[in-house]
């Protein structure tokens, strides 16, 4: 009996050593060496990361009553809303991120139904949603695939580079229209 429980102690104390290295793995993910070479697919991948943190955040930052907020003074004459902004980026990122098998009448399918979203907790998790199918896409960018040219004419990487391009120019338009109703974008706030 004595060896049964001192063999479940160290099991038990190997489980707990374990899991505070992933917790702390997890919670700092190491940076590569300087020289380090990194695959397309880790490339495309943390830069996506990083824009879908600040893009995120900065939409949920939105209150629900000025998420269709549009400016109506200076020149933005016929601009989208906030939520047209974040709707027309999700419903485009089927486009950029759909991938070889994904047909030009399902992207379209896909944008209509996102632009059809009202509420802001739908147009979120449908934003939400087409980030996981962004890094699926980019997940599957290898050297070999990275430049072929796909049936749209482009290739994954250049797909891939506009798409979080796009995402950026959005990104910089949902930061003026924050500003413009008194909040500071996440950001751009201190202590991050």
């Amino acid at each position: 009996m004595q060896g049964f429980i001192r063999n479940a102690g160290s099991v038990l104390a190997g489980c707990l050593l374990a899991a505070a290295t992933l917790a702390h793995a997890q919670a700092a993910p190491a940076k590569p060496a300087a020289g380090t070479l990194m695959t397309p697919a880790a490339t495309y991948g943390k830069l996506l990361s990083a824009l879908e943190k600040e893009f995120v955040d900065a939409v949920e930052a939105m209150p629900e009553d000025k998420f269709n907020f549009a400016p109506t003074t200076g020149e933005f004459k016929d601009v989208r809303s906030f939520a047209g902004q974040v709707k027309h980026v999700t419903g485009s990122s089927y486009y950029f991120f759909g991938g070889p098998g994904m047909t030009q009448d399902a992207i379209k399918a896909k944008e209509d139904s996102v632009e059809k979203l009202t509420s802001k907790v739908d147009i979120v998790q449908a934003m939400k949603d087409s980030f996981q199918n962004a890094h699926a896409f980019i997940d599957g960018i290898t050297p070999e695939n990275a430049y072929v040219t796909m049936a749209n004419g482009g290739t994954r990487a250049g797909m891939a580079s506009f798409g979080i391009a796009h995402m950026m120019d959005h990104y910089g338009q949902l930061v003026v229209y924050l500003r413009m109703n008194g909040i500071v974008p996440p950001a751009s706030r201190g202590g991050m």
